[in-house]
């Protein structure tokens, strides 16, 4: 039997989590939306993060780094990223960036590994402990982005920084466009609004193959006591009903990403995930991978 050449293999991106900062379970959480997950390890999802996976150079990038960093670097490697060559950094809430904790000695020791920010966020790992210090012990490095000035990752692989809106108490806020030799993928897991971003949300769509974006919330009604004001994001509804005059291949790129606890869309079985596949998109799910 041939074997394929692994020069020829085509790289690749897979979805690591798809839960919201908190995870899925989210601790302390003991409403009905979480027990299930609590009792059953196959229902549990890690936080929101996306690797890249170059199977002819057995490199691997990770797209923020999650509280779940561990589980998902052994995922990245048992997908082919057999070496982490890098992470980029979409901003500073804490399921995006806390996981760098694990490159110091305490645990891996990495040497001088490339770490992708744009400037605000830079500034933030520098100032501040422990981050300051994963640099100053050399770590990582960083590496600046610039706002849609793409980065290579490698002689296959790059990424374009999108700069979005989105709370920006201690950094910007980014997506990504990662582009392979054949196709483009988006990373867009956290923004306050689409009305608010630099491109529209069809003209990202047309650049790209598949999109993975912000589906905090299903509805408004999810939380408990609190607005949509103080963590501000398009619900999936007001996403499909923006989606809803754009070809079919349009919106067929859509798969929702960031999940919070209370998303009815963590259940693949349930209303709302048939909802989504109705309107034409699909809801990421974790394992998940979709070719360069």
């Amino acid at each position: 039997m041939s074997q394929t050449n692994p020069v020829e293999a085509a790289p690749f991106v897979q979805v690591l989590g798809i839960a919201q900062d908190g995870g899925y379970p989210q601790a302390g959480c003991q409403r009905p939306c979480c027990a299930g997950a609590w009792e059953n390890v196959d229902q549990r999802r890690s936080v929101a993060s996306l690797g890249i996976v170059d199977p002819a150079t057995g490199e691997g990038w990770l797209i923020d780094a999650t509280p779940d960093f561990p589980e998902q670097l052994a995922a990245l490697q048992q997908a082919g990223g057999v070496t982490l060559a890098g992470i980029c950094l979409t901003h500073a809430h804490i399921g995006h960036y806390t996981g760098l904790v694990y490159l110091g000695k305490e645990a891996m020791a990495t040497r001088s590994l490339p770490v992708w920010a744009m400037p605000r966020m830079q500034a933030y790992l520098q100032d501040h402990q422990p981050w300051a210090t994963l640099g100053q012990e050399q770590y990582l490095q960083l590496q600046e982005l610039s706002d849609q000035a793409q980065q290579a990752l490698n002689e296959r692989i790059a990424v374009t920084p999108l700069l979005v809106p989105h709370r920006a108490e201690f950094s910007e806020t980014i997506g990504l466009i990662i582009s392979g030799p054949s196709r483009r993928v988006l990373w867009l897991s956290d923004i306050d609004s689409w009305d608010d971003c630099q491109s529209s949300l069809e003209g990202l769509l047309s650049q790209v193959d598949v999109a993975y974006v912000d589906g905090t919330f299903f509805d408004g009604d999810e939380l408990v006591g609190r607005s949509l004001q103080d963590v501000p994001h398009p619900t999936v509804l007001q996403t499909l009903q923006q989606l809803a005059s754009l070809p079919e291949t349009e919106r067929a790129k859509v798969r929702f990403v960031h999940l919070n606890h209370t998303n009815p869309l963590l259940d693949p079985a349930s209303a709302a995930s048939a909802a989504v596949e109705e309107a034409g998109s699909q809801v990421a799910r974790q394992g998940k991978q979709e070719p360069l």
